[in-house]
């Protein structure tokens, strides 16, 4: 089927210009479709799913927030967004800021329509501006109990009881105290197996610990799937050095070892790629103050590409990479951690000719992939889809499980992988080692080749491989889209 399409179009192209250069947004649309039907999971009605998305933001506290909404909303059409909410945080104690919100998501909307022509799915202005809600104006705990509901915390109860049996992923921006209210509400209004169902279906991804009702809640609800960097201390932000989410910029302000490029996260680079000439989305976008979009790994975790999958963070994604595991408590800490919780993992990544161990390397290392996809996304605010790069469309010609026995080869071939425009492509293979339990190298010949073969190792126990092929096109920005094929190996 996909040579047969591609064989039309170029037929097409070559025997009818004139009709061609008018078909072409059909055809490619078609393509476009035909081949994005795998990156979902289809739910009921053979509809596919998105992620439910709810955010807490303590947006305006600092320029990183406005930043990430910006980000977000460019890859809004990929989630059903359920809400976004003006939080108080450690850096804004007394007070919201839910009018920039309505702001930036203003802006969305006089460019809402261009956007849709690159790729359906785009919430419409108004849709999203019935989602955007206050939290209580007080912080941490001081927010939590009898009396302090806000239309934050019921609209957080409201969206988990809906009759729809996907989680609902909180990405958590500044404080948590909007969440924890909501929990401590039903904790205290309903049975324990209600409360159970409730917490279920709760994904929770916090930047760090912006106030003091994150170890409340994971310390109460010791079933809440929960990923964090921990750490709060009144005072001082030291010990974000040490989370994993700063490996979207931070090096530049806090100085970490670091091999991804540091000019593509400044603001000469927001200047010609985001702020100017990209219409009202971009002119929302602040210039860099500290780090830029500290908050934007939390919902890049969800980000539909072929490298992540959400409900396994220890398999990477634009995200980051994180283990399940009780923390040992550290000078940074609110209070000690009593539960194991998704939490820092270091990835082995060699830039430059240096070997980087370190936790921020799970984001880092794919920083050229994701800011290039940024920079595409807000072309598309402004252009044409003839006139903008789209991503490669990755197909495997085999399955993303397979099992095989020690010493038996493996053959993988992504060779049937398109770009929606005609570019050309490249392919990278990646052996994915901190993703899987081997542990030890496995050499791959020709991995910028389209196919590989490799020989199984031989193993004493089952073991997993994770091998993911980055396919980039040649257009302007290069964009990268992944798949990721899991090895069993038996002996």
């Amino acid at each position: 089927m996909i040579r047969f399409l591609v064989r039309i179009n170029q037929l097409a192209s070559t025997i009818f210009p004139t009709i061609f250069k008018l078909m072409k947004p059909l055809l490619l649309f078609i393509l476009l479709f035909y081949f994005s039907i795998p990156f979902y999971s289809f739910g009921k009605d053979n509809k596919p799913d998105k992620h439910r998305i709810l955010i807490l933001t303590d947006i305006e506290n600092e320029p990183d927030d406005a930043e990430s909404l910006v980000r977000f909303l460019l890859y809004s059409n990929q989630f059903d967004v359920e809400g976004i909410v003006a939080t108080t945080s450690c850096w804004q104690r007394d007070k919201v800021a839910d009018w920039r919100i309505h702001e930036i998501v203003d802006a969305y909307g006089e460019v809402r329509d261009n956007l849709e022509k690159h790729e359906s799915g785009y919430p419409e202005h108004s849709f999203l501006k019935e989602r955007i809600k206050k939290g209580y104006t007080d912080f941490g705990m001081n927010a939590v109990g009898k009396g302090k509901d806000s239309e934050g915390s019921d609209w957080i109860i409201k969206t988990v009881d809906k009759d729809d049996p996907r989680p609902v992923w909180v990405p958590i921006w500044g404080g948590s105290n909007c969440l924890a209210q909501a929990l401590w509400k039903v904790k205290n209004t309903r049975s324990g197996a209600e409360v159970e169902k409730f917490v279920k279906k709760l994904r929770v991804y916090t930047i760090s610990d912006q106030d003091n009702s994150g170890p409340w809640i994971r310390n109460t609800f010791k079933e809440l799937f929960y990923i964090v960097s921990p750490g709060y201390h009144e005072g001082g932000a030291d010990s974000y050095y040490y989370a994993t989410w700063t490996g979207i910029s931070g090096e530049r302000h806090y100085h970490f070892p670091s091999g991804a490029n540091k000019y593509i996260v400044d603001n000469d680079w927001v200047d010609k790629n985001i702020q100017i000439n990209h219409g009202a989305l971009g002119e929302q976008y602040p210039d860099v103050a500290y780090i830029m979009e500290g908050d934007s790994p939390s919902f890049m975790y969800l980000i539909n590409n072929g490298l992540g999958s959400p409900e396994n963070p220890n398999w990477g994604s634009w995200g980051g990479r994180y283990e399940l595991y009780q923390p040992h408590t550290q000078i940074y800490f609110h209070e000690p951690e009593t539960r194991p919780i998704w939490t820092n993992a270091r990835d082995w990544v060699k830039a430059d000719g240096i070997d980087f161990i370190t936790e921020q390397a799970t984001i880092w290392r794919w920083r050229t992939h994701f800011q290039n996809d940024f920079a595409a996304r807000m072309d598309w605010c402004i252009s044409s889809f003839e006139n903008a790069n789209h991503a490669p469309i990755v197909r495997l010609n085999q399955l993303n499980n397979i099992t095989v026995k020690s010493d038996e080869m493996v053959d993988l071939d992504a060779s049937t992988s398109f770009d929606p425009d005609q570019n050309e492509l490249t392919f990278e293979w990646i052996y994915y080692r901190e993703a899987g339990n081997f542990s030890s190298k496995i050499e791959l010949k020709e991995k910028d080749k389209a196919k590989i073969s490799f020989k199984a190792p031989k193993v004493t126990k089952q073991k997993s491989i994770h091998l993911i092929v980055a396919v980039t096109d040649n257009g302007e920005p290069n964009l990268t889209s992944y798949q990721r094929t899991i090895i069993t190996v038996n002996p």
